[in-house]
């Protein structure tokens, strides 16, 4: 695996998207939106709700079970100045569960909009749960920048004066949807239903798994009438999704770091399935992939911690690989079920039942897919890192597929058409 992926120069993943093309809201009918079918090169169309007869019986098809927070807050300040915080990951505490649990108080890293007017100070906003008054205070820690890596995030410590109110539901009363800001336009209440999937379970993300976004009861009852195995893992979107590249070369380029959960009896799933799965979105790649590089962790340090099994941005390129990309330790080849029976020991050692840990991963061209397929995916923006993950997959053949999209009227990004990619 070539380290000239660093190299990749992000101005070859750009194409032409007009502003029209972009989709400001969904169809009507989520499975009733396009669907474009690339298999080995050639490129045709149906509609999203006849997927399943695409798909190869007794696959085994991963979803991502986030649920999108009300990651958005206004605050007034006396003078009339609007700040915005933006909620970007649980602070303290750290763990997603916990963190929508808390009462009375809790710390987030956050973005802030307009902070050159919120120099110093507390924001208060008052509201109603159930009809009882109450009031959330904000605060950022200055002393505490060192945690928000990347500069971009501030500390904000937050606290309200009532003990009986979880943080869970402070947000569904003063929060806002972030929907992406390529929409250009406010959140609308109609956005709280469709900007999330219909299977979305666990609080966390900040942006949609938006592949996932087609999906109706109707359909998931048609993959398992298909005979298609359906299994699902948690990984919290972060607002670096939408972070566009903006160095020349895409090593200049810092992933964001991502929370993922993946339970046991998924694990086995893919070992059932001689680790192959059909990936619902980018998110479920990075994911999978993931997996991959944490068992080859496992095979070098056995005792490693789940903060030692993170996967850095570069890591994929920088291990011994053999021809099928494959990472050779101690000149043994490690297999994709030897990693994840890695993974499967690690937690059976632990008596855990579920791994906890984050992902940087970049799947450029160069990269190599162990587990991943087929992909079902949205049209990404040009010169990102989706873009760049998707070229990996087709093995440089992205610009057939775009072409045709926009061609043929797909509409683009978290609410546009969707396709099914079969290299």
């Amino acid at each position: 695996m070539s380290i000239e992926t660093k190299h990749i120069k992000i101005s070859d993943y750009n194409y032409p998207l007009p502003d029209e093309r972009i989709a400001k809201f969904p169809i009507a009918k989520r499975d009733e939106s396009k669907l474009l079918l690339y298999k080995q090169g050639e490129v045709s169309e149906d509609v999203f709700y006849n997927l399943p007869t695409y798909l190869p019986k007794d696959a085994l098809m991963v979803f991502n079970n986030t649920k999108v927070i009300q990651a958005r807050m206004h605050f007034r300040k006396e003078t009339g100045a609007l700040i915005e915080i933006f909620l970007m990951e649980p602070a303290a505490p750290t763990d997603y569960e916990l963190m929508f649990q808390t009462n009375a108080q809790c710390s987030w890293l956050c973005m802030i909009g307009n902070l050159k007017k919120w120099k110093e100070g507390e924001l208060k906003r008052d509201f109603e749960i159930n009809g009882k008054q109450l009031t959330l205070t904000a605060r950022v820690d200055r002393t505490k920048v060192e945690a928000a890596v990347g500069g971009t995030n501030h500390w904000v410590d937050f606290s309200w004066n009532n003990e009986k109110v979880s943080f869970a539901e402070i947000l569904e009363a003063v929060g806002e949807l972030p929907i992406p800001p390529y929409l250009n336009r406010n959140t609308e209440e109609s956005d709280k239903t469709t900007y999330q999937t219909v299977y979305s379970k666990v609080k966390g993300s900040v942006a949609a798994p938006t592949a996932g976004l087609h999906f109706t009861d109707k359909v998931l009852q048609s993959l398992d009438e298909a005979g298609i195995v359906r299994d699902e893992l948690t990984l919290h979107v972060g607002a670096g999704t939408f972070k566009p590249v903006k160095s020349e070369e895409i090593e200049g380029h810092n992933m964001h770091t991502e929370y993922v959960v993946v339970q046991r009896h998924t694990l086995e799933n893919l070992l059932k399935h001689n680790c192959t799965a059909i990936a619902v979105g980018t998110t479920s790649v990075r994911t999978l992939e993931s997996l991959y590089y944490m068992g080859v962790k496992l095979a070098i340090h056995p005792n490693a911690t789940e903060d030692e099994l993170h996967v850095n941005q570069w890591d994929p390129y920088e291990y011994e690989h053999n021809d099928e990309g494959l990472v050779i330790v101690n000149g043994e080849i490690i297999k994709p079920e030897m990693a994840i029976q890695n993974l499967l020991n690690y937690l059976e050692k632990d008596g855990l039942k579920a791994l906890h840990s984050s992902t940087q991963i970049i799947i450029a061209p160069g990269f190599k897919y162990k587990i991943v397929k087929m992909l079902v995916t949205n049209f990404h923006q040009p010169q990102s890192t989706l873009l760049l993950l998707v070229s990996a997959f087709l093995n440089g053949d992205w610009h057939k597929v775009y072409d045709y999209a926009l061609s043929h009227d797909f509409r683009f990004l978290s609410y546009g058409d969707s396709s099914l990619l079969i290299p």
